[in-house]
């Protein structure tokens, strides 16, 4: 019984899971939102701690790049100098004749020595003599020095004619003897390179004025250089040292300090609780997942918490990782539990709020659900191994063609970086297959569940306990597998779960191995049948007794609590009737003198389809193989009888099974049964000893029926 409070309970916990995984999930959407606002603001020549990647497309005026173009432009302009001077050419033409007259003077002083005349050269002021050159200049004659004072004019004259800047002064000068006439003889031009370059000096000068007008020129004229991210691109990598242009980067996207508006907040709430609904709303229409079954709304509710908790830390500001992220293997695992649909449904919220403010949410909510579909659909009942290989290669391929799609258009993508995202869509989905295969062992056992791979380990003929059935209870072995192809077929035709319909149906009579002479089916022909010499209690109670047998032997075999529900409910709360019906005929028909406690099965009654579609078949083939009806309408009546006996009775109260689902399977086990049950020819004896003395008479309707009950 069911405890009154019970179902208020449920409701009460399912409204605080429903109001908590609502908090959680939206703690989890806000968490890459939130978490840049509580650090401190980057600044240059810090590290970046992570990935940033441009949240929308932006183009914006670069400030530093354009004043570098600007500083570099200015800095090419060359100082810009005056017009070479004319006065300054005439002055030093000047004072190169005073210094000419002068040392004509000291030639001429007919008083002078020459050492005195010497020492006069030597302290000329506006030129410094060496002494080789004043003994050539007193030495020569007047000629001669009226030709070099002459050719020194001259010189100076055409070197002052040219543009000599304070810097290349020295450069002026050692041009100077190149001018000198080749008339004159070397010493003579010695003495009027000596001359001429002492005068000479710069006649053109730095002007600040016109330079600074250049250089203002050549900034104003540079372009001002424009940045453009598009959404998604990454603008600093984790390790990166931030300079100038990187935090103006960041400011301009708002990745500096991004402040979080109170709309933001507001949509990422509405989103988590529309989600939330959608899912609420499904498992209430989903019969196989009801709020009754508290257990299994709480298995998916936690496991849709914590990949999404799991993706919203790991996949923002990075690029690679949130298509590395096995986010499929939560479809994978749903639809190894639950089923297909579930899985596809539930893979929908998960993946928008996954994908949910980044900066390709677009494209990676259609990675993560595309791929989490294909894997579903290819896993399918998920009854080998190979199967979630398949499943995992689908998700991969189906992942890669969505990073193709969205990522060949652009024309930043290049060949390492499609490969590199090809490569991260299938490790997701291969480690999303191999995460399920965990995941589906680990869950099936919390939730009481049998999963296909152990369903089909237990249907090999070589496993232990359907060895010992065949060994010590052949008859009952045959009997469970005819049981078990009947249950098979009608599972499939109302949906329900076929392989472990016909796993129950194999081991549901493993207790009779316990005593298997005292059952019909494995008593030799011509074999006394023991309970002739038993009390009618006595004898149901060793009937009853198989079924303890039966979980005892399950327990030791280590059967799976689904398969263990199989032996226990197959004949639910039933009475053994044949030995019931004796103890009334001993009893002189009076009830009250029969304890009835003492022939009815221990129970429970069937809880699940698969369970009761075991026990209408058990019921159908043993009245069948007992009645041997003669066609089709009758074969029909028999199972249909069978059926309405096990609804009159209250056996199958406790399953979801419609009036249809009851057609179904009595339509079922007529299509089986006539195939397993069908009218056979009485073949003759061959008493002649030639083909041709062989006559075959044609069968009789009552010798058919004779047959049929050999």
């Amino acid at each position: 019984m069911i405890p009154a409070g019970a179902p208020k309970r449920r409701r009460v916990f399912l409204l605080l899971l429903l109001i908590v995984s609502s908090l959680l999930a939206l703690t989890a959407v806000l968490t890459p939102l939130l978490a840049d606002s509580f650090t401190p603001p980057l600044a240059e020549g810090q590290v970046a701690a992570r990935d940033y990647r441009a949240p929308s497309a932006v183009s914006y005026i670069s400030e530093i790049r354009t004043e570098a173009r600007r500083k570099a432009a200015e800095q090419a302009v060359a100082p810009i100098y005056t017009s070479p001077d004319t006065r300054v050419a005439r002055r030093q033409i000047e004072q190169l004749r005073a210094a000419l007259a002068y040392i004509q003077s000291v030639r001429a002083d007919a008083y002078a020595t020459p050492e005195q005349k010497q020492r006069d050269l030597a302290n000329l002021e506006e030129v410094t003599l060496r002494p080789e050159t004043i003994r050539t200049i007193l030495a020569m004659s007047d000629a001669r020095w009226q030709a070099v004072q002459q050719e020194a004019l001259a010189v100076l004259e055409r070197i002052m004619s040219t543009v000599i800047r304070p810097e290349t002064v020295q450069d002026a000068q050692s041009r100077v003897p190149a001018l000198v006439s080749l008339a004159l003889p070397e010493d003579q031009a010695a003495v009027v390179a000596e001359l001429a370059a002492a005068f000479v000096a710069p006649n053109s000068q730095y002007s600040e004025e016109l330079t600074q007008a250049a250089r203002q020129q050549a900034r104003e004229a540079v372009e001002p250089v424009t940045r453009t991210f598009i959404s998604g691109q990454t603008v600093i990598l984790q390790g990166e040292v931030l300079d100038a242009e990187d935090i103006e980067a960041l400011e301009k996207l708002g990745l500096i300090t991004p402040q979080k508006s109170w709309q933001e907040l507001a949509s990422a709430m509405v989103l988590t609780l529309l989600m939330v609904g959608y899912t609420v709303f499904y498992l209430r229409r989903k019969h196989s997942l009801s709020a009754n079954d508290v257990r299994r709304i709480m298995v998916i509710t936690l496991m849709m918490l914590f990949f999404l908790l799991a993706a919203r830390l790991a996949i923002p500001t990075h690029t690679v990782i949130p298509y590395a992220f096995p986010l499929t293997a939560f479809g994978l695992t749903i639809a190894a539990l639950f089923g297909v649909e579930p899985a596809v449904i539930l893979s929908l919220p998960l993946s928008i709020l996954a994908a949910y403010g980044l900066p390709n949410s677009i494209e990676l909510m259609l990675y993560y659900a595309i791929s989490s579909v294909f894997g579903v659909l290819a896993l399918g009942r998920a009854r080998r191994l190979l199967s979630f290989l398949w499943a995992g290669l689908a998700a991969g391929a189906s992942g890669s063609l969505i990073v193709l799609v969205y990522h060949l258009p652009l024309p930043a993508t290049d060949t390492i970086g499609l490969a590199t995202l090809t490569a991260a869509a299938f490790f997701s989905s291969l480690a999303s297959a191999s995460i399920t295969i965990l995941l589906h062992s680990l869950l099936a056992n919390f939730l009481g569940m049998i999963s296909p791979l152990q369903l089909m380990d237990l249907t090999r003929p070589d496993h232990p306990l359907l060895r010992l059935l065949l060994r010590e209870a052949p008859g009952t072995y045959q009997h469970s597998l005819q049981v078990a192809n009947l249950a098979e077929q009608a599972a499939e035709r109302i949906g329900a779960d076929t392989l472990l319909t016909r796993v129950g149906a194999l081991y549901h009579d493993i207790g009779k191995t316990v005593n298997p002479v005292y059952y019909i089916e494995n008593q030799p022909q011509g074999f006394a049948n023991p309970h002739e010499d038993l009390s009618p209690e006595e004898s149901a109670a060793i009937i009853i007794q198989h079924v303890k047998d039966g979980l005892e032997l399950g327990r030791k075999y280590r059967l799976p609590q689904r398969i263990l529900d199989f032996i226990s409910e197959h004949h639910g709360t039933g009475l053994t009737r044949y030995q019931y019906y004796n103890a009334l005929r001993a009893a002189s028909g009076d009830e009250e003198r029969v304890e009835q406690s003492k022939f009815r099965y221990p129970g429970p009654r069937p809880q699940s389809r698969e369970t009761a579609i075991l026990m209408l078949a058990d019921g159908s083939e043993a009245r069948v193989r007992a009645e041997r009806p003669a066609d089709n309408e009758n074969l029909l009546r028999v199972i249909k009888s069978v059926i309405a006996d096990r609804v009159d009775s209250g056996e199958l109260d406790d399953t979801r099974l419609t009036l249809r689902d009851l057609n179904l399977i009595a339509e079922s086990f007529a299509a089986t049964l006539k195939g397993v049950y069908h009218p056979r020819l009485h073949y003759p004896r061959l008493e002649a000893s030639s083909p041709e003395a062989i006559t075959v008479p044609t069968p009789s309707r009552p010798e058919v029926e004779v047959e049929e009950r050999r």
